[in-house]
């Protein structure tokens, strides 16, 4: 006989019904002066700062610049290691009613053309190259097989790309079960498949990494090593939900090195590590940790 599992719901709370750009709305009401995302390197001066309130400026200036471009419903992939404005586009997506689709920037020609074609990706946003590799060269190997693909914009021309919005164009009540994005899997079983999100879907996520991390505040902040294009990068929401300050390091990847030096500046901070992240941390000549700093044993 068949075995049913079954587990009740908690109704102890009720579900944040926003949208994740209404959620950036609601940060910037509550701390508009605090710092939101840094570009973080161990240069100081060199650093690149938003407050919430100009985090929110730029993400709607991003979204009538989409709106220029796309339709609400439509889908735009982002294909970019971390970057600051990797960030300021899952935003201004959120505002614009568009759907992210998130794509590893390691992917190469067959992986890419799957995760594109299936996704019917309207756009796609990439950097120019990634780990020696010419993305744009990359995707015109593949662009002749992606019929709905029409926009290609590299973020090196993301400021002209932001200009582009009209200050007239008016931004769209987006609901809380529009798709948000599309995530997709490894492809461990079989080829990847694309998850779609909702904004209520990382609303609760949001809700629910408040509810097992009580110290989560604006005095708290997170560095973003893990690649934003993995669901790991939604780790970034709660934070920005708090009023936290985010910190992408300058090498928009995962560097122990790194992570020691931003932990000079930004000692009360978290950050999400993978298993194979954690080893290398430990094995640095720089190792502050223990392996039972990350409730690991020490065998």
């Amino acid at each position: 006989m068949p075995m049913v599992a079954y587990w009740p719901a908690d109704r102890s709370s009720t579900v944040l019904d926003i949208s994740v750009g209404d959620m950036l709305r609601e940060a910037a009401a509550a701390a508009p002066g605090a710092a939101a995302l840094v570009a973080g390197t161990a240069r100081q001066g060199d650093r690149r700062r938003w407050t919430y309130t100009e985090l929110l400026e730029q993400s709607e200036q991003a979204a009538r610049a989409l709106l220029g471009r796309f339709e609400p419903g439509e889908r735009v992939a982002v294909w970019a290691n971390n970057i600051p404005e990797w960030v300021t586009l899952e935003f201004a997506a959120a505002l614009a009613g568009i759907t992210i689709v998130t794509v590893n920037p390691a992917l190469r020609a067959q992986e890419l053309t799957h995760v594109l074609g299936q996704s019917r990706a309207n756009g796609i946003f990439l950097i120019p190259e990634y780990r020696g590799i010419r993305m744009d060269l990359l995707l015109d190997e593949v662009r002749g097989g992606l019929p709905a693909l029409r926009e290609v914009v590299s973020f090196a021309d993301w400021a002209d790309f932001t200009a582009s919005g009209s200050p007239a164009q008016t931004l769209p009540t987006v609901k809380a079960l529009d798709p948000a994005q599309v995530q997709y899997t490894s492809g461990t079983t079989g080829v990847p498949k694309g998850a779609v999100l909702t904004h209520r879907n990382l609303m609760f996520q949001t809700q629910a990494y408040f509810t097992d991390i009580d110290k989560l505040d604006a005095n708290f902040s997170i560095l973003h090593p893990a690649p934003l294009s993995h669901g790991s990068g939604c780790y970034a929401l709660p934070h920005f939900a708090a009023g936290a300050l985010n910190v992408i390091p300058e090498s928009g990847h995962f560097e122990p090195d790194e992570i020691f030096e931003l932990l000079d500046f930004w000692p009360n901070s978290s950050f999400f590590a993978a298993p194979t992240m954690v080893v290398r941390l430990l094995a640095a000549p720089r190792a502050r940790f223990t392996a039972s700093d990350f409730g690991a044993s020490e065998r």
